[in-house]
């Protein structure tokens, strides 16, 4: 059993922004020495998460239309008081999705179905660069 830990970043726009880093990762799994296992992703900070969905357009109007009715953007949030960014639904919604997510690969290619692929989706109220680690896991 090995490890292997690698990073690699992506620009965002923020507001709910959602990124297609699924050949990212893939590129990342076949630059690695083990070829079989699983790959943790993360994302650091508390305003952006990762997640599957099928990248189309529909789903790219329905996600964040989701998220701004479960934590609108503009109501008050307590985090606002205390630090004045202004940024209280980002934070709610990182927490909602997570900051990780675990997929399976086998012979160096994630195991995926046909119309899933992996996104980050940044929250935060501005552009950021976000860093992803992703911690290779097997044989």
């Amino acid at each position: 059993m090995g490890v292997e830990t690698k990073y690699f970043e992506v620009k965002t726009k923020g507001n709910t922004d959602i990124l297609d880093i699924t050949k990212k990762v893939g590129k990342t799994l076949r630059e690695a020495k083990i070829k079989n296992g699983i790959a943790c992703l993360f994302v650091s900070g508390s305003t952006a998460g990762i997640t599957t969905i099928e990248y189309e357009p529909g789903l790219l109007k329905d996600l964040p239309q989701a998220f701004e009715r479960i934590a609108p953007q503009n109501i008050e949030y307590a985090h606002h008081q205390t630090w004045g960014d202004y940024n209280g639904h980002a934070h709610v919604r990182s927490a909602l999705l997570k900051t990780s997510l675990v997929v399976p690969f086998v012979d160096s290619e994630l195991i995926l179905g046909t119309w899933q692929q992996i996104v980050l989706v940044d929250f935060d109220t501005g552009s950021r660069n976000r860093k992803v680690l992703v911690q290779i896991i097997g044989d």
